[in-house]
C-alpha cells in the first residue's frame, strides 16, 4: 500500500535542499575584524620570521574572504564549501610535494599549508566556532613564526598580537554567554564597564610585565632533545670535488670567474705587504698573509643557536711562514658522505682520556662565507645540504660549495672538558705525527725566541721564591703555556692606530719583531708569537681560527656573530686529552668560553648585560653593585642555612626553628602587605563604592560573603536572617543607597551612611569584647 506520510516527505525533501539552516550565525563585526587581524598578524610575523612574502596574496584574500562569509552568513553556501574542499585538497597536494623537497625541516612547509588552509577557510565562518578556528590558527602561526624567528623584529609582532588577542578574546566570551549588543552600543552607555579599555590596557601591560620577569628568571636546560635539527634544502655539488680549495669570496683572483681563491689576499701571498678586504676576514684561507694592515667594516655574519657558547671553529695552521701561517697538507684531506636515508655525516672522534660534553648548534647565515664550515671543536655529526664534505688534517670541515646568505646546517660536538689538574698530569712524550708538524720554527729566530721564553719562564720562579716558595711551580705544560699568555697579554700591546704599525720587510719576521723591534702588534700576532714561543720550548701548537661567541640575544636566544668577531688563537696539543687554546689577546678572558659553565641560569646575567648596554656606565655601575649585594646576601644566607642541616641534630633543630621563624614572619608581612594593598584600593574608589566595599568586607569576616551572581538588594534581603535587626537595617540602608547612586544616578547622603556603620562597627565590637 502506499504510504502517504512517505510521499509528503518525498515532496517536501526538494525544497529544503540548499536551505537548511545555519545555526549559531555569529553577527558580530568587532568580533570577525579582531579576528581578521589575529589571522593578518599571523601571517605577518611568519613574513618577518621566515622572509617570506604570503602577505602579498593572503592578506588581501582573507579579507575579501571574511567580508564575504559575513554577507553569506546566514546561507548554506554549499557551491563555496564544495570549493574550498578541493582547494584544500591541491593545497595538501602541494604540501607534500615540497615535503619531500625539504622533509629534514618542514616548519616553513607547513606553515604555508596552514596559511593556504586559513585563505580557503576564511570565505566560510558563518559561526563563532568558525572564528575560533581562525584564532586558533593565528595563534599557531605566531608560534611557528617563533621559531623561526633570528631577529628582535618579531618582538613587536607578538606584542600586538597579544594587545588584539585580549579584546577578541572578551568578545568572543560575550558571545558564548549570548550577548547581541554590540560593543559600540555598549559603550555609550553611562557606567558601563562590560568592556573597560583601562582594564585592558593594565592586563596587558601585567602580562607583558609577568612575562618578560618569567623569560628572564626561568631555567634554560638544553634543548635538541628530539633528533630533527634544522637543514636548508638539498645543493648541488660539483662532481669533481675533491675538497683542497678554499673558496674564499674575499681572495677571489681577479678576472677568475669560478670563485676559487688564490690564497693572496689583497696584497699578494707569500708575505707580501697589502690592505684587508672590508668584509671578509682575512684568515679563512689556506694561508695567512699577517703582513695585511687595515680593518673591516662589522657586518653581521651568521646567527647560531646553541646549547653552550663556545668558539666557532673554522680552520687552523700548522706551518709558520715568518709573516703568517699556511696549511702545509692542504692536499691531504678526506672527504665524507651523508647517510642515504639522512642529511647525517658521521665524523670520527679521536679517542679521549677525560669527561666531554655533548652539544648542538645550528648556524644560520646571513651573509656568505667561505667554504669552511664553523663548528665547535670535535665535531662528530654534522646534518648539512650537500651530499659529501671533506675533513683536513688540521680537523677543518670545508664544503664542497661557497657557504651562501640563508643557509641552515647543524652540527653536534663532543667537547671534552677542561680539567686543570688533569690536563697538568699530561705527559709530554708526543707521538712523531705531533712532533713533525707542530714543533717547526724558523732556524733564524728558534734560539732568539727560544731564550726569550726561558727568559719569562725563570721570572716566574724568581717571583715565586721572593713571594712564597710554595706557589705553584711551572712545571707542566698547561701551567706554562698559561702563564706565557698572561704574560704576553700583559707586557705587550695593540696599536690606538692599525695603521701605525709598519709593514714587515722581507727580511723580517713577524714574531721576532713583536718580541724586540715593536713591542706588540695586531691581535692575530699575539697569538702567532704565543704558539711559536711554545714551540721553541717543545711544547707542539698550532694557530686556529673561527668566531668569538657573538653577542648573546636573551629573546632569540640566538647569539649574533659578526665578521669582526673573527680572530685567531693558539691551540696547545696534550697527549691522550686533545688539543685545548689558550687566547693571549688583550681584552680577551685568557680561556675562552667552554662548557664548564652552567648555561641553567645564564640568561638572566645575559638579559642584565643586555639591559645595562642601554644605560650610562655610571649608573650600571651603581646598579651592579646594589644587586651584586643582594644576591651576594642572599646566597651566603641560604648557603649558611643549608649547612645547617649537616651538622647533626642541633644544626636541623636550629634550622628547623630558623625556617619557622621565617615563615612566619613572611606569612606576617603578606597580610600586612594586602591590608596596605587593600586600603590603597579603597582610597582610589568614590566614597559610595568605598562604603559598600567596606561593608562587604566586613560582613565577609563575619562569615556572610557575597556571592558574584546576588546583586546588592539579595544580599541585603539574606542579611536580616544572620544579622541583628540593627546591622541588617543598615545594610540594607547601605545597598539601596549604593544601587541608587550606581544605577539611577542620585547622590546619597553617604556621610550620614558612613557615620550610623562606623557606630554599628564600634558598637558590635564593643559587644565582642565584653562578651569574652
Amino acid at each position: 500500500m502506499f504510504n502517504l506520510s512517505r510521499m509528503n516527505r518525498f515532496n517536501y525533501w526538494p525544497k529544503t535542499i540548499g536551505k537548511s539552516p545555519v545555526k549559531e550565525v555569529e553577527d558580530s563585526i568587532p568580533l570577525r575584524v579582531l579576528v581578521l587581524g589575529l589571522v593578518v598578524l599571523g601571517v605577518v610575523a611568519t613574513d618577518i620570521a621566515a622572509e617570506t612574502q604570503f602577505s602579498l596574496w593572503t592578506i588581501p584574500l582573507t579579507m575579501v574572504g571574511t567580508a564575504w562569509s559575513y554577507y553569506r552568513r546566514r546561507s548554506s553556501n554549499i557551491p563555496i564549501q564544495f570549493c574550498i574542499a578541493i582547494g584544500m585538497l591541491l593545497g595538501l597536494g602541494a604540501f607534500f610535494g615540497r615535503f619531500i623537497g625539504n622533509w629534514h625541516d618542514t616548519r616553513l612547509s607547513l606553515a604555508e599549508l596552514l596559511i593556504q588552509l586559513q585563505v580557503l577557510h576564511s570565505f566560510d565562518t558563518p559561526r563563532r566556532k568558525d572564528l575560533g578556528y581562525s584564532i586558533v590558527i593565528g595563534l599557531i602561526l605566531v608560534g611557528v613564526a617563533a621559531t623561526l624567528s633570528q631577529t628582535m623584529a618579531f618582538a613587536p609582532v607578538l606584542l600586538l598580537f597579544l594587545a588584539i588577542a585580549l579584546p577578541t578574546l572578551v568578545l568572543d566570551y560575550r558571545s558564548r554567554l549570548g550577548f547581541k549588543q554590540s560593543i559600540a552600543e555598549k559603550s555609550r552607555k553611562k557606567n558601563n564597564s562590560n568592556f573597560n579599555f583601562k582594564v585592558l590596557i593594565l592586563n596587558f601591560l601585567l602580562i607583558v610585565a609577568l612575562g618578560l620577569g618569567i623569560f628572564a628568571i626561568l631555567p634554560r636546560f638544553p634543548g635538541y632533545q628530539l633528533r630533527s635539527f634544522p637543514v636548508s634544502a638539498p645543493i648541488k655539488i660539483p662532481d669533481n670535488f675533491t675538497g683542497r680549495n678554499i673558496i674564499n669570496p674575499g681572495y677571489v683572483r681577479e678576472g677568475r670567474g669560478n670563485g676559487e681563491g688564490n690564497g693572496s689576499g689583497s696584497g699578494g701571498n707569500a708575505g707580501e705587504p697589502g690592505t684587508l678586504d672590508n668584509n671578509f676576514y682575512y684568515g679563512f684561507n689556506s694561508e695567512m698573509n699577517q703582513n695585511l694592515r687595515g680593518e673591516m667594516k662589522p657586518k653581521v655574519v651568521m646567527r647560531v643557536r646553541s646549547q653552550a657558547e663556545g668558539f666557532w671553529r673554522v680552520l687552523a695552521f700548522d706551518r709558520y711562514t715568518g709573516k703568517g701561517w699556511k696549511i702545509s697538507r692542504d692536499d691531504q684531506v678526506t672527504t665524507l658522505r651523508q647517510s642515504s636515508w639522512t642529511y647525517r655525516i658521521s665524523i670520527d672522534l679521536p679517542p679521549f682520556m677525560t669527561r666531554t660534553k655533548e652539544v648542538v648548534q645550528t648556524y644560520n647565515l646571513v651573509s656568505e662565507l667561505p667554504n669552511l664550515i664553523p663548528a665547535m671543536s670535535y665535531p662528530k655529526a654534522l646534518y648539512f645540504p650537500t651530499p659529501m664534505i671533506a675533513v683536513d688534517q688540521e680537523d677543518g670541515l670545508r664544503a664542497p660549495v661557497q657557504l651562501s646568505e640563508g643557509l641552515t646546517y647543524t652540527v653536534v660536538s663532543e667537547v671534552p672538558y677542561r680539567d686543570r689538574s688533569l690536563l697538568g698530569k699530561a705527559s709530554t712524550k708526543y707521538p712523531a705525527s705531533i712532533t713533525k708538524y707542530y714543533l717547526q720554527i724558523p732556524p733564524e729566530i728558534a734560539d732568539k725566541v727560544r731564550k726569550r721564553t726561558e727568559e719569562i719562564l725563570a721570572i716566574y720562579d724568581q717571583q715565586r721564591v721572593s713571594r712564597s716558595p710554595e706557589t705553584k711551580t711551572l712545571d707542566s705544560t698547561y701551567e706554562k703555556a698559561l702563564y706565557l699568555a698572561q704574560y704576553i697579554k700583559q707586557n705587550y700591546s695593540v696599536p690606538t692606530n692599525p695603521l701605525d704599525l709598519p709593514f714587515f720587510d722581507e727580511k723580517d719576521d713577524l714574531v721576532e719583531s713583536f718580541l724586540f723591534k715593536n713591542k706588540g702588534g695586531y691581535p692575530d700576532h699575539f697569538s702567532t708569537v704565543l704558539t711559536v714561543m711554545l714551540r721553541s720550548i717543545g711544547i707542539p701548537a698550532r694557530l686556529v681560527a673561527g668566531f668569538a661567541p657573538g653577542e648573546f640575544n636573551p629573546f632569540t636566544g640566538m647569539y649574533v656573530v659578526r665578521n669582526t668577531d673573527a680572530y685567531a688563537m693558539t691551540e696547545v696539543y696534550f697527549p691522550r686529552y686533545g688539543w685545548f687554546t689558550f687566547d693571549p689577546i688583550p681584552g680577551h678572558p685568557l680561556i675562552p668560553p667552554s662548557i664548564e659553565e652552567d648555561q641553567t641560569f645564564t640568561v638572566l646575567r645575559q638579559f642584565w648585560n643586555w639591559v645595562a648596554g642601554w644605560l650610562p656606565s655610571p649608573i650600571t655601575a651603581i646598579l651592579n653593585t646594589v644587586f651584586g649585594a643582594i644576591f651576594s646576601w642572599l646566597f651566603r644566607g641560604l648557603a649558611w642555612f643549608l649547612a645547617l642541616f649537616t651538622k647533626g641534630w642541633l644544626g636541623v633543630l636550629t634550622g628547623l626553628i630558623i625556617g619557622t621563624i621565617a615563615a612566619f614572619l613572611a606569612w606576617l608581612g603578606w597580610g600586612q602587605w594586602r591590608k596596605w594593598l587593600n586600603l590603597r584600593w579603597l582610597k582610589k574608589l568614590p566614597p559610595m563604592e568605598r562604603l559598600y566595599q567596606q561593608m562587604l568586607q566586613w560582613t565577609a569576616n563575619k562569615g556572610l560573603r557575597k556571592h558574584p551572581s546576588q546583586t546588592p538588594l539579595e544580599y541585603a534581603q539574606i542579611s536580616h536572617q544572620y544579622h541583628s535587626p540593627e546591622i541588617a537595617e543598615i545594610i540594607d540602608e547601605i545597598c539601596h543607597a549604593y544601587v541608587s547612586w550606581r544605577y539611577g544616578s542620585n547622590s546619597p547622603n553617604w556621610q550620614q551612611l558612613q557615620q550610623r556603620w562606623q557606630r554599628i562597627q564600634k558598637t558590635t565590637n564593643t559587644t565582642s569584647q565584653n562578651s569574652k
